[in-house]
């Protein structure tokens, strides 16, 4: 009895370790996002030497990186290129944070996110039109950034998208009504002199696929 009792604990054991542990490119990711955001000055810090299961806001389901929430954290810099590598990633929460620069294209390469909201930070530069490998995406939030450029029309293609923010950015150019209709404020932007207006409907006949 106590020799079964013994292989039944460590069986237990030896499950629990196997659950929190994830491959090593993906904790690469992973510590790579902790440097290049200033780690040591987030309000809520992760101690590296301990396990990835014990590091504030990363949820982990089969050994997959599947959940990364780390808002309102006192984020600072730039997303890394390694972000890329999170594969399995279905909801990617920074907002209210002051992450800056572009959005790095391995992003758009999670095709299993569901949810990002990059809302509330300093992003800038021109979303890219590979948002369309995004095709899993439900809710997107770009609210209060200082990204610029046309909305990419691909936007229209991601049909699983039922929320969407894009507001408080410099914005151009024109969006169709079905984009417009997604953007709780009606796609509201800020000109360079900081002046709100509001982006133009193209009312131009839609072809039909």
């Amino acid at each position: 009895m106590r020799k079964i009792t013994f292989l039944l604990l460590l069986f237990s054991l030896s499950y629990s370790a196997f659950a929190d542990t994830i491959s090593d490119k993906e904790k690469d990711a992973l510590v790579k996002i902790y440097h290049a955001t200033n780690g040591a000055e987030w309000k809520i810090k992760w101690d590296l030497s301990l396990s990835v299961s014990t590091w504030f806001g990363v949820e982990i389901n089969n050994g997959e990186v599947v959940g990364l929430n780390l808002s309102d954290n006192n984020l600072n810099g730039k997303l890394p290129s390694a972000i890329g590598n999170l594969r399995h990633l279905q909801i990617l929460s920074l907002f209210s944070n002051q992450i800056e620069g572009e959005l790095p294209d391995s992003l758009y390469e999670i095709s299993t996110l569901k949810v990002l909201l990059l809302n509330n930070n300093k992003f800038s530069g021109a979303l890219s039109n590979k948002i369309r490998n995004l095709n899993s995406l439900e809710n997107f939030s770009l609210f209060d950034n200082n990204f610029g450029g046309e909305i990419p029309k691909d936007l229209e293609n991601l049909h699983h998208l039922s929320e969407m923010n894009l507001s408080y950015n410099q914005f151009e150019s024109t969006v169709s009504k079905k984009i417009a209709l997604l953007d709780a404020l009606n796609m509201t932007m800020f000109d360079k002199d900081g002046n709100p207006f509001l982006l133009e409907i193209n009312t131009e006949k839609e072809i039909l696929q």
